[in-house]
C-alpha cells in the first residue's frame, strides 16, 4: 500500500517537475511575471503552442522523440530529467515522512526550489539571489516549526557558509562562488550540523570524482574549468536528508 502511494506521488512530482521547467526556463527573462509563469507552454524556436498531449511529462518527450512535432528541433533533455528528479524528490519524501500535511508540503516546496536551483545552475553557471534567499528564509524559519530549537541549530548556517565564504574572498572567486556560500547559509539551517556535514562530504565527494572523470574523458574540461557545485550541494543536501546522514 505504501508502495502504490508513493507512486502515486511519484506522478504528482512529474507533474510539478513540468512546472518547474518552466520556472527554470524562463526565470530571469524578459517578460512580465504573469507571462513568465503563466500562459500555454510552446517551442522555443518555432513557437508552436503544444497540445495536451505534448505537455505529458516524461512520456510526451519519448513519443515524440525528442523533437518538436512541428519544427523537428531538438527537445532539451533537461524536461524529462527535471521531471523525473521532481518524481523521485516526491516519492522519496513520503516514503520517507509516510504522512501528507503540512511538514511534507514544507519539504516538497524546499526541494523544489532547491532543483530549480540546480538546473539553473548548471544552465547559466549562477545561482539566483532571489531563490537562494528564499530557500534561507524559509529554511532558517523551518527551524522554530519542528521542534524546539537548539544554539547549534542557529548557528548551523553560518558555520556550514563560512568555509565557503572564505574559499570565495581568498581566491577572489576563482575556487568558489558566493552563490555557493549563501546556499550552504540554508542548508545548514535546513539539515542542521551533523547532517549538514554529512551532505557536503557527499557533495564533495561526488565533485571531486565528477570533475575527474571531465577531465579524463572530456576535451571541453581542464583544471581550470568551471563546473558548477550547486547540483552536488544539493544532490547531498537530499541524501542526507532522505537517509538522515551522520558521517561525524
Amino acid at each position: 500500500m505504501i508502495l502504490l502511494v508513493a507512486l502515486i506521488f511519484f506522478v504528482l512530482g512529474l507533474i510539478i517537475g513540468s512546472f518547474l521547467n518552466v520556472v527554470i526556463f524562463r526565470l530571469n527573462t524578459q517578460k512580465s511575471f504573469w507571462k513568465t509563469f503563466g500562459g500555454r507552454s510552446g517551442c522555443m524556436v518555432c513557437r508552436h503552442k503544444l497540445d495536451w498531449f505534448e505537455l505529458v511529462p516524461v512520456f510526451s518527450f519519448l513519443f515524440l522523440r525528442g523533437r518538436c512535432r512541428n519544427c523537428r528541433t531538438k527537445i532539451s533533455i533537461q524536461y524529462p530529467l527535471v521531471e523525473l528528479a521532481a518524481g523521485i524528490i516526491f516519492a522519496g519524501l513520503f516514503l520517507k515522512l509516510q504522512v501528507f500535511n503540512f511538514i511534507y508540503l514544507y519539504y516538497a516546496f524546499i526541494f523544489s526550489l532547491l532543483l530549480v536551483i540546480a538546473v539553473y545552475d548548471l544552465r547559466h553557471k549562477i545561482i539566483p539571489d532571489n531563490l537562494s534567499f528564499i530557500f534561507g528564509f524559509i529554511a532558517f524559519i523551518g527551524i522554530f516549526f519542528f521542534h524546539a530549537p537548539t544554539l547549534l541549530e542557529f548557528l548551523a548556517g553560518p558555520i556550514i557558509a563560512s568555509p565557503f565564504a572564505f574559499f570565495y574572498f581568498i581566491s577572489r572567486g576563482k575556487w568558489m562562488g558566493f552563490g555557493d556560500a549563501k546556499l550552504a547559509l540554508g542548508i545548514g539551517w535546513l539539515l542542521g550540523f551533523g547532517r549538514a556535514l554529512s551532505g557536503l562530504a557527499v557533495a564533495f565527494w561526488l565533485g571531486a570524482l565528477v570533475g575527474l572523470t571531465l577531465m579524463i574523458f572530456s576535451k571541453k574540461y581542464g583544471l581550470k574549468s568551471e563546473i558548477p557545485f550547486a547540483p552536488f550541494l544539493i544532490f547531498g543536501t537530499f541524501l542526507a536528508f532522505i537517509f538522515n546522514l551522520h558521517f561525524f
